[in-house]
Order: structure tokens, then C-alpha cells, then sequence
């Protein structure tokens, strides 16, 4: 069995081995990293031989630092094990990967659709119907872009409605509350002013990486399609993008129990400051760490760095998407449209669901 884990930033880690009676056996690890000294190699081989095939991934990673601890205590190895460009956790993604527990984007083929304008309550229901079909083995991994002709604020699953949205702004502007089911802030979406995808994605995809890793890996495909239309954009903090100019984009995830992830982003096309700062409440706490005193200074739209359309720039996604992965196109079911209909009449359009964290 063989497995590959490209460090983000870092170096290839590859794991060949074989599995006898469940049990790991003839493991081989290589790549281009740098590990000193060279004994050491041998040391992160015999620590995982023998581990049951199940083994979780922080479980394999700990063998691994335990093994190096006592070859230098027993001095297998001397002077110190140095490891540059992975890590013990790197080698059991690599491991987990080798035995089918972990997949590549490779291993997928990727559902595009493209379903035209819905309203608001309807794109949040519709992240929980696909995240759920897929969990259910009925839609493979999917990938959805929104439109919408209706002014919203989405905000995440656990923030406070009053301290996020101020309802006269709210009234003023005939905005539609509502409450997504990942984490992370408020989105001020009018029609035509965001570029917004849900990526909803096996669990074994995002096997061994925790939720901050996994942001930067689901989102490495978005860098290089806004290198594509002319922003060298990167990561900033745990879940947002940024260029030069300012921040772009931000990303949210809820990760279901079937086994199914969700992960979305929202990127500035072309935001309307002024009526953003009506709507939603941006206190000093959550510009502290952002370098900026203002609210408004905080976000520069793609439409600004690009001079492209936003349907433009969508298709330019989806082409660069396309181009690295395997992709199939795809329509939304009647059944699924049925099920987030049910969803905005139950729970995304239900006051109880939207006052949830008043």
C-alpha cells in the first residue's frame, strides 16, 4: 500500500507498507525532506510496525515522537533528532493515506452545480441537504456556487443576533436574516456584490488534519484561481484570504457526524461599506487583531483588483477548479429542493432557529 502527504509549505512525505493479519508491517517511509541523522529513519519505520490498521492519526503521530524519544534515550540515535519540512503528524496523514482511511483529491470526482438565483433561506438549507446526501452515500463531493437577488446577512451558528445585526439598518434595507449551520461571522450578501461557494467534501478528505489545517487545504485551489485573474492573494489567520489590498475572502466549516464536511467561502466582489456598517455591528474587539481601526478599510473587492465581471470570474473559478480536479456536471434533485424547502419552512426561515443565540 502507498500513501503521499505534501506538507502545505513544506515536503513530500511518502509511506509504503503492508498489512498483516491487521497489523502494520514492512513500513518504509521517504520523500524530500530532511531528517538527521540518517538512523533515524529506521527508527520511525520500526515505531509504527505493529500498530493495529485502525490506528487514528494523532494515535500513529504520537508513536512516532514516542519512538524517536527513546531511540535518543537509548542512543539508537545521537545528537538529536532534527526534522525539517514535516513533522510526526505529516508521516501518520501519509500512513492513514497508504490504507485507504485517508483520501486525496485525486480518489473524487467532484458534483458542479450551478443552480441560478435562490432566496437566501434557501442557499443556507440547501448546505445542509447536500452535506447530508452525501453522508447518506446518495451525492458524491460537490461543489456549489451561490446566486441570490435578495439583500441577506448570513450569520454563523453560534453568534448573538443582537450583537451581530442591528434591526434598524435591518428595516432600512430590506435585509433577510439568516443563521447558517457552520461557525465563523456575518456575511453582508446583496445580489451581485459576493463570489460564494459550498465545497461539501467526504471526512476522509480532511483525514488527520485539524480544523485549521484543513481550511488552508480545501481552500489552496481558490489562491491559484485568483492568481488566475491577476490577485496574488494568501492565507491570513486561521480562516480568511487577503492580498495586498486588503481582505478578500473568509470561510466557514460544520463537519456532520455521517462523515460528510462542509466548507464555504465568501469572497468581496464588490461591497457596499456604508450599508454593511448599517446592517451588521463590527465592534473594536473584532478589529483588534486586524491591523485596522476601521471597518470599511478592512475589505477590498475582487471587482476593484480584477476590472472583471463577477460572472467572469466565477467561470474562471470553475475552470481552474476543473482543470486540477476531476469534475462532473450536475443539477440539484427535485428530492433535494424538496428537503430545503422543508428545511426554510422548519428551521432556516423559523424565527426559534434564527434567535437561537439571541
Amino acid at each position: 500500500m502507498h500513501g503521499e502527504y505534501k506538507v502545505p509549505g513544506g515536503k513530500l512525505v511518502t509511506v509504503d507498507l503492508d498489512v498483516r493479519d491487521g497489523l502494520l508491517a514492512d513500513v518504509r517511509l521517504s520523500g524530500d525532506f530532511f531528517l538527521e541523522p540518517d538512523d533515524a529513519l529506521e527508527v520511525i519505520d520500526d515505531a509504527l510496525v505493529g500498530l493495529p490498521r485502525e490506528t487514528s492519526t494523532s494515535e500513529l503521530a504520537r508513536a512516532v515522537d514516542e519512538g524517536l524519544r527513546v531511540a535518543e534515550e537509548d542512543g539508537r540515535v545521537t545528537g538529536g533528532v532534527t526534522m525539517v519540512g514535516f513533522d510526526a503528524w505529516a508521516v501518520a496523514v501519509a500512513v492513514r493515506r497508504a490504507l485507504g482511511l485517508a483520501t486525496t483529491w485525486d480518489d473524487h470526482t467532484f458534483e458542479v452545480l450551478r443552480p441560478g438565483p435562490l432566496p437566501p433561506a434557501t442557499l443556507a438549507a440547501l448546505d445542509q441537504v447536500l452535506t447530508e446526501e452525501l453522508a447518506a452515500g446518495r451525492r458524491g463531493p460537490t461543489l456549489r456556487f451561490w446566486d441570490w437577488n435578495e439583500r441577506a446577512v448570513f450569520i454563523g451558528s453560534f453568534q448573538s443576533l443582537r450583537n451581530e445585526v442591528d434591526p434598524v439598518g435591518v428595516r432600512e434595507h430590506d435585509v433577510t436574516v439568516v443563521r447558517r449551520i457552520s461557525g465563523g461571522g456575518a456575511m453582508f450578501m446583496e445580489a451581485g456584490n459576493c463570489v460564494t461557494f459550498s465545497l461539501v467534501v467526504p471526512a476522509s478528505l480532511v483525514d488527520g488534519l485539524s480544523f485549521e489545517q484543513s481550511y488552508a487545504f480545501l481552500d489552496s485551489w481558490v489562491l491559484g484561481a485568483l492568481q488566475d485573474v491577476g490577485v496574488e492573494a494568501y492565507f491570513s489567520g486561521m480562516n480568511d484570504v487577503a492580498s495586498p489590498a486588503g481582505k478578500l475572502a473568509g470561510s466557514a466549516q460544520k463537519r456532520l457526524a455521517g462523515g460528510a464536511v462542509l466548507h464555504h467561502m465568501t469572497m468581496a466582489y464588490d461591497i457596499d461599506s456604508a450599508k454593511m456598517l448599517e446592517v451588521l455591528r463590527i465592534g473594536r474587539e473584532k478589529l483588534s487583531d486586524k491591523g485596522t481601526t476601521s471597518a470599511n478599510k478592512r475589505v477590498d473587492p475582487l471587482r476593484s483588483q480584477t476590472g472583471m465581471s463577477r460572472d467572469e470570474i466565477i467561470d474562471a473559478f470553475e475552470a481552474h477548479f476543473r482543470s486540477h480536479h476531476r469534475t462532473a456536471d450536475s443539477e440539484l434533485r427535485p428530492e433535494e429542493l424538496a428537503r430545503a424547502d422543508e428545511l426554510v419552512r422548519t428551521k432556516f426561515g423559523n424565527p426559534t432557529w434564527i434567535n437561537r443565540v439571541p
